[in-house]
């Protein structure tokens, strides 16, 4: 079990940071590439291994992956009915989003298919996505687990030879942009029209690529709808530019914050509307994060984000809750190591999705902040966070249960202790970040 060992930061980060591509853009772009006509050309996928599971399992289904001269990827589309069984199981590793979108894809397919994923990906429950598929009449079954009634991985997809789904509209009880792509995708396959109701804007990716490929998918308010009657069923091949992950930058923003700095800037992040909630909920802690150069990259906004000296001289608790939760979700760990630099609470609340991630991220975030001294109160569905104001973290050991984001938070925090803070069980920050300490090291900060 590998660890990092972080010392407290002894002057004020500088220097440009690059991030990997974004995973979610990334995903989408192989998976949407692998099913277009023609070729797709993809540049700045992230060398993570959640996206790489989403590569091996499309090469593993007979579509051609080359990685060209210029670093970027060709993908060789072999249309919307030409993928094959693959020969063993999909092994999705860590990758949730890689697993629930092929569920999506694969239960409208003529074979059989099975996917497997590693210790984490196994804990996680997948019904949120089997039970509304197999209304449009996909055959899914998984394992039992923790809780009875639940399916787990490995799940096994029967394909449905010579039928095909049937459209239906799901509203969607918790916005997951996981399960209404799932749904959208199955809607290319389905007869009929297929409609997925959001309680809340979930984010976005699946929409704006498909749309952008030819898909027969419209936007009305929190109403996704595929209608494939009349369409040719082509997607379009192209050329795809993944901007930089805003979950990864995060990281690198916060350390400015928490630890001080000078000018960090880091480069063409994706800020689309429905990414930015950690920009939003830094703004109502009063950290300032200034966007510039902004531009576009394959129908999404891009911008580089920048702290520079002062960028977090009056932190104060807040209120994070609703909306801004939702477009927030996986940065909340980090985003909880920020609010204990504030003066007074933060609160956040409507977060329960974190019990069901890598990790169940309320109760991991928490006995973070516990071991670093700070006070915290755990609810069911969030936490309160009792800012130190100013007060340095204490120097401690912390678990990250193999859950990239709250190693990487812990790391972070070790930044503003009064000693060292070791972090292990860290592997899984491969999944995400593989150049994290390396990105980090570079800008003054002293890990090993």
């Amino acid at each position: 079990m590998t660890s990092f060992i972080v010392s407290p930061a002894t002057k004020p980060l500088i220097g440009i940071a690059n991030v990997p591509g974004d995973k979610s853009v990334g995903h989408r772009s192989l998976l949407f590439g692998a099913i277009a006509s023609g070729e797709t050309v993809i540049r700045g996928l992230s060398g993570g291994q959640d996206n790489q599971r989403t590569r091996s399992a499309m090469a593993a289904m007979g579509v051609e992956i080359e990685e060209l001269p210029t670093g970027q990827l060709s993908v060789q589309g072999v249309g919307l009915r030409g993928l094959k069984q693959a020969a063993q199981a999909i092994d999705c590793g860590n990758s949730g989003t890689t697993m629930r979108l092929l569920c999506g894809l694969l239960c409208a397919q003529s074979f059989d298919s099975t996917m497997v994923g590693d210790h984490s990906l196994t804990g996680r429950p997948m019904r949120r996505v089997t039970d509304p598929l197999a209304k449009m009449g996909a055959r899914i079954e998984g394992a039992s687990g923790k809780r009875e009634g639940e399916y787990y991985p490995p799940l096994s997809i029967r394909g449905l030879g010579d039928g095909r789904l049937s459209g239906i509209r799901y509203e969607q009880p918790v916005a997951s942009a996981q399960v209404k792509s799932a749904l959208l995708i199955a809607g290319l396959f389905a007869e009929g029209v297929t409609e997925v109701v959001e309680p809340g804007r979930s984010r976005n990716h699946t929409e704006l690529m498909l749309a952008h490929m030819g898909a027969p998918l419209t936007v009305d308010g929190r109403v996704i709808r595929v209608d494939p009657t009349g369409w040719d069923g082509k997607l379009a091949g192209g050329k795809v530019s993944v901007p930089g992950d805003p979950s990864s930058a995060a990281f690198l923003i916060a350390a400015g914050l928490v630890a001080g700095v000078e000018r960090l800037s880091v480069p063409e992040v994706c800020v689309n509307r429905t990414r930015t909630g950690f920009l939003d909920a830094l703004g109502e802690m009063g950290a300032r994060v200034e966007l510039e150069c902004r531009s576009d990259a394959s129908g999404d906004a891009v911008a580089d984000l920048v702290v520079s000296r002062g960028a977090a001289e009056q932190l104060v608790g807040s209120v994070i809750a609703g909306e801004l939760t939702l477009r927030a979700l996986d940065e909340l760990p980090i985003l909880a190591i920020v609010a204990a630099r504030a003066s007074g609470t933060t609160d956040f609340r409507d977060a329960k999705e974190l019990r069901v991630k890598e990790s169940d991220r309320i109760s991991t975030t928490c006995e973070m902040l516990r071991n670093l001294g700070v006070g915290v109160e755990e609810r069911e569905d969030g936490f309160t966070v009792q800012g130190l104001a100013g007060k340095p973290f204490k120097a401690c050991e912390i678990e990250a249960h193999g859950d990239h984001r709250i190693a990487m938070s812990g790391v972070i925090a070790g930044l503003a202790a009064d000693g060292d803070v070791k972090v292990n069980d860290v592997d899984n920050v491969a999944t995400s970040f593989p150049t994290f300490v390396k990105t980090l090291s570079a800008l003054g900060a002293q890990i090993r």
